[in-house]
């Protein structure tokens, strides 16, 4: 993917202005185009809704079913943290020290990143743009892909899942021409749209007891990002995740059901 263009799957191709069933030619296609990929679902949510959980759990059943597969598309998952932490002796310092780098230089309040931030946040975005690519061929072979995760452009800041550098943070220069390269990434990435995405809500007090090691501001900051984040204009379905998680998990059954029907597979794999 470059700056220009992005992979637009075949299954679901259409000009922003034109019926979502109008395809289109071109496997790959401008900016101005949005492509629905059938077969590609994401969870969403702020960190202590269970998102991890709840992907991993979808596709253990949904795999009774159909080819179904886990994907994550953010960029380091807790999982990472999770095996630093194993490390001998440093595993916990290493964990800590990173974390409180990674959240310096991701904070679009602080000051402007220095030049090898710069280049980093944006190699990391092309990689975001590359894997996603990826899961949408995947799906288009016809295997369900359930997602942790999912980029966006309407917010700045890789803790939402948007562009990491931020516009308004960095000085006229080619900082600010990387940032705005980066935020055409994103522009691109959120022109493939998952079939479903599946938004985990959930309030300060409950995600703060679930995740007592996260500052407070930052999931208050969160979950407040993310109930407004309309994914340019993606079918969303909205689940409580301070319910009982056996409703929680039936409740994105049905709609994955409803919204990405196992037909979906039939006549895609040989």
């Amino acid at each position: 993917m470059n700056d220009k263009s992005a992979f637009i799957p075949a299954s679901r191709r259409s000009d922003a202005q034109q019926a979502p069933s109008q395809q289109a030619e071109d496997t790959f296609t401008s900016v101005e185009e949005v492509a629905v990929v059938e077969g590609l679902v994401a969870v969403v949510g702020c960190d202590g809704t269970g998102k991890s959980t709840l992907t991993r759990d979808l596709v253990a059943r949904l795999q009774q079913q159909r080819p179904t597969a886990w994907r994550y598309l953010g960029l380091v998952s807790g999982e990472s943290g999770d095996k630093i932490k194993k490390l001998p002796l440093i595993g916990t310092w290493l964990e800590r020290r990173l974390a409180a780098k990674t959240a310096k230089v991701q904070n679009l309040h602080t000051r402007r990143p220095s030049w090898l931030a710069v280049l980093v946040m944006y190699g990391f975005s092309k990689w975001r743009a590359r894997n996603l690519e990826k899961v949408c061929r995947l799906a288009e072979s016809g295997v369900l892909v359930i997602a942790d995760r999912y980029p966006q452009a309407q917010t700045e800041g890789f803790r939402f899942d948007g562009p990491g550098i931020g516009i308004n943070r960095v000085p006229q220069g080619w900082k600010r021409r990387m940032a705005e390269r980066e935020h055409r990434v994103y522009q691109q990435l959120e022109k493939i749209q998952p079939s479903l995405i599946i938004r985990l809500d959930i309030d300060l007090d409950t995600a703060y007891a679930r995740k007592p090691d996260h500052d407070a501001e930052e999931l208050k900051e969160k979950i407040s990002v993310m109930s407004q984040l309309n994914y340019n204009g993606a079918r969303i379905i909205d689940l409580d995740a301070r319910a009982a998680y056996d409703d929680v998990i039936a409740g994105a059954l049905e709609a994955i059901q409803r919204f990405a029907p196992v037909e979906h597979n039939k006549g895609r794999l040989r």
